[in-house]
């Protein structure tokens, strides 16, 4: 894994919102009006969330049509492991394109 492939992971994973959607979709696949009325949180929110996840490679989407004719958007887990030791990060260390780290609105490096 890259450095910046780590940071991005890393810096999605650092929200406890993002993590309890993970979680979720653990357990099963789901669409989005429901996840959000099992996680109590907006749709807004939640579609977010949802975008920074399959951004960084952790989640993926899948478009299909309920029996009514509706288009709904699936999201589910995209298998990943993250190996964390001093050894895989300063191997990651070295191949990071920048040394600037971006961080959510609010918070600090």
């Amino acid at each position: 894994m890259t450095g910046d492939e780590l940071l991005r992971i890393l810096a999605t994973l650092a929200n406890p919102h993002r993590l309890r959607v993970l979680a979720a979709l653990t357990r099963e696949r789901n669409y989005v009006s429901a996840l959000a009325r099992e996680l109590g949180i907006s749709r807004a929110l939640l579609q977010v969330h949802l975008r920074k996840l399959e951004a960084a490679g952790l989640v993926r989407a899948n478009l299909e049509l309920s029996e009514d004719g509706k288009a709904m958007k699936f999201y589910e887990i995209e298998p990943f492991a993250v190996e964390l030791s001093p050894e895989s990060v300063a191997d990651a260390v070295q191949t990071l394109t920048s040394t600037e780290i971006s961080t959510e609105k609010g918070s600090q490096a």
